[in-house]
Order: C-alpha cells, then structure tokens, then sequence
C-alpha cells in the first residue's frame, strides 16, 4: 500500500490556459473557479484561460491562478478515488496545500491568498529586487558567498541538493552571479518583480497578517510540511503569524522532503502548473514514484 503526498505548485510555473482541460471536463474544477472569482471580485477563469501573459504573471494574479490550477487538479485526482496522508506546498502552494488538508476553506483559502498576493505586489513595487536559481553548488557554498558579497543578498528557496535560489537587492544579487558563474555554478535568474521570501518583504508580512488574524484555522485531516519549518507541522495554535512569517522566511523544501522519507511516503504527486516540483523530488529522492497533474494527459498517468 502507497503513502501519497499531495506536493501544490509555486509561483512562476503559471502559464496561459493551465487547467483548462481539467476545468473543462470535471465539475469539481469549475467549482473551485467560481467561488474563487466569487471571493477575488474579477473573473479568474478569464485571465488564466485567455491571458494575457503580462496580466496573468502579476503577483496579484498569478498567486490566485496558480493556487485555482492546483486545486482543480485535486478535484480531479480525488475524482479518481485518488487519496493521500500527507500535503506541502512550495511557496503559494502552502495555500492550496492548507484547502487540501482542511486547514482553512476554500473561501477563506482564496481569501488569504488575495490578500498575500495584493501585499507582496505592493512590497515588490516598492523594493526592486532580483532571485536566481543557483546550480551545481551546496547550499553552504552558497550561503557563503552571499555572506560575502556587498550589499543584500540571501539564500531563500533551498529546493534540492543541486539547487538553490538567492534573493535580495538587484546589485548584490548580480555581484554573487558573478562569483557563482567563476566557480563554475549555473545560473538562472527568476522573472520575478522582487527579492520573495528575504526581508524585503517584510511590509507584505505586516499587511497580511491583518486579513490572516480574520480566519478560522483547523486541525488539518493530514499531515501538514511546513515551508519555515523544513517539517511536519504539529502546532496550528497561531497560523496568522506563521504564514507572516512565511513570506520573509527561507522555503526549506529539501528538509521537508528528507523528512518525508524518514516517515515512509513513497509516492509524491504534484498538483498545478508544470512539474517543477516533480523535479526536485527526482533530484532528491531517487527511489520514489513521481507525477504530476495538470491536464487530461497527466492525469491518466496516476
């Protein structure tokens, strides 16, 4: 008998027309679409569907979009008889993975993430910063350059073994890429509006927290992995400051992942927009039956 845990994508991963054909073909889909147009004010299913790009990679969309994807892709599968023990999110997705676990329900779900997106879009306007995906380098390697490189720069989303991203001011962000690129690493920067998850987000944190103090938190149904953690979470006491914390603090997914496979998960099934998650846990657990949902075609292969 598997043990399945339920992975919810993050953002950048979102394209025009994502779950389009699961929208299409499963009434649980069209659900989550409405009542996230319902909460949102705007036509979600619009944007996500007809674009245009531009429109849907704003923070204040693309968090919404990805997070309705991710859990029209759970409809789906749980139409399937489909069940798991386990949920995480990267980033966003620790969202969609609180819906999926009964943590919060799917309007206050989307109430929260509006709110998230509305405060980070606003910090990121008015901190320019910059993130890369490093490769080929440890995480200590990494964390000691940006230590001494000038200006602010962090590591914030330790991803796998082989991959970590760095976050902070424009300058100090491209002053490590210099060194990164001298030892050999590979380099990616991200299309994103500013440094997520480093202290340049900390007037999101102080905006969010306000609506987050407005929701009813659960005990979830299934074990919860915490991004800030790098665990399980076990205490749901204080939510609204956790997921404040969440947005000025490191996603320690690859601990998330070791600690999955100590307590015996072997299957990993990633729910949203492309397969990047799929990904990670390939390059950090080997030994593991991966999918991910985002179409007819992917779901035919769980």
């Amino acid at each position: 008998m598997s043990k399945n845990v339920f992975l919810f994508s993050g953002q950048g991963s979102q394209y025009v027309g994502m779950a389009k054909e699961l929208y299409d073909s499963c009434d649980g889909a069209k659900e989550v679409f409405k009542k996230a147009s319902e909460v949102l004010g705007y036509d979600l299913a619009e944007i996500v569907f007809n674009g245009p790009d531009t429109e849907l990679n704003k923070t204040i969309y693309s968090q919404p979009a990805i997070m309705a994807c991710s859990l029209a892709a759970l409809e789906a599968v749980k139409e399937k008889g489909i069940g798991f023990e386990a949920v995480a999110g990267h980033s966003l997705g620790e969202y969609a993975a609180m819906v999926a676990a009964g943590v919060v329900s799917i309007e206050d779900g989307f109430k929260l993430i509006k709110a998230r997106a509305e405060a980070m879009q606003e910090a990121a306007e008015k901190n320019a910063g910059a993130m890369c995906a490093v490769l080929k380098l440890t995480a200590e390697e990494i964390e000691k350059v940006c230590e001494e490189t000038e200006g602010y720069v962090v590591a914030v989303n330790y991803n796998s073994p082989a991959q970590t991203v760095i976050a902070g001011e424009v300058e100090a962000v491209d002053k490590a890429i210099e060194t990164f690129t001298s030892m050999k690493a590979r380099c990616m920067k991200l299309n994103v509006a500013s440094a997520f998850h480093s202290k340049m987000m900390e007037s999101a944190a102080e905006k969010f927290i306000e609506t987050a103090k407005t929701v009813t938190f659960n005990t979830p149904t299934v074990e919860f992995y915490s991004n800030v953690l790098g665990k399980k979470l076990d205490d749901f006491s204080d939510m609204p400051s956790l997921l404040a914390k969440h947005i000025v603090s490191p996603v320690k997914f690859t601990s998330e992942l070791s600690e999955m496979d100590k307590a015996g998960y072997d299957t990993f099934i990633e729910l949203g927009p492309k397969n990047v998650l799929s990904g990670l846990v390939k390059k950090t657990l080997s030994d593991k039956a991966v999918f991910n949902v985002e179409n007819l075609k992917t779901l035919e292969t769980i």
